[in-house]
Parts: structure tokens; C-alpha cells; sequence
């Protein structure tokens, strides 16, 4: 009886979806699918198109974030680094003393979008920015 008490507490619990790309996707998947992309700017696009929820915002921008960051990170040293740094922390200052999720949004989307500025720059400047 415990058993199915278990199988009825797991099954019960929603497992939360968005339409993503004329899909029905999980956040996990949409995450997958950012992490599938060839580009940031990939990444960028599906974390748009398949916004997914503030609070699931945070996790879908994590992921753009790391996707780009994997075009640059790596060569930011010194004073670059700190400037990507203070600005990542702007956006985290931003909505701060905001109330609402939409601000958790806000600041996922800005965070991914500085990611992607830094990307641009580094691909535009060649192999030697990375």
C-alpha cells in the first residue's frame, strides 16, 4: 500500500511544459535544446522562442549563459573579466528590490544578453580573443 501511495504522489505531481518550436517541451528539454544549439546566438534564439516562465527563465538563461561564455570566458583576463563580471552584476542589481517574478525574468534575459554581447565581440575579434 505504501508502494502505490509513492507511484500516486509521483504521478500526481504536473510536470510543467511550454510550447517551444510547435512542441509540447519540458524545461529540461528546452534546456537540451539550448545546450544542442551550434551558437550562442543559437542558444539566444531558443531561450526566446521558448520562454518557459519567469522562474524557469533563470534555469533557460543559465543555460544561453554558459553557451556563450563558451566563445570567450576562457581568454577574459584581468580588467575585461571584471568588466564582464560588474556588468553581469548590474543586471543582478537591476530589479532587485522589485517585486514580482516577471523581474526574475528580466534578469535572466539581461545576464544571457550580456553573455551575448561578449560573445559577438570575441568572434568578431578572432581566434586570438579566445
Amino acid at each position: 500500500m505504501a508502494t502505490l501511495a509513492a507511484i500516486m504522489s509521483i504521478s500526481a505531481t504536473p510536470v510543467l511544459a511550454a510550447v517551444c518550436m510547435d512542441k509540447s517541451m519540458t524545461q529540461d528539454e528546452i534546456v537540451d535544446t539550448i545546450n544542442a544549439q551550434r551558437s550562442c546566438d543559437g542558444a539566444m534564439k531558443v531561450f526566446r522562442v521558448c520562454e518557459f516562465g519567469a522562474s524557469g527563465h533563470v534555469l533557460l538563461g543559465a543555460a544561453v549563459e554558459k553557451k556563450c561564455e563558451a566563445d570567450f570566458l576562457s581568454g577574459l583576463k584581468g580588467a575585461p573579466k571584471r568588466a564582464y563580471q560588474h556588468k553581469m552584476q548590474v543586471c543582478d542589481r537591476k530589479y532587485r528590490n522589485q517585486s514580482g517574478t516577471m523581474y526574475i525574468s528580466f534578469t535572466a534575459f539581461c545576464r544571457a544578453e550580456v553573455a551575448q554581447r561578449y560573445s559577438h565581440k570575441a568572434l568578431n575579434a578572432g581566434p586570438k580573443a579566445r
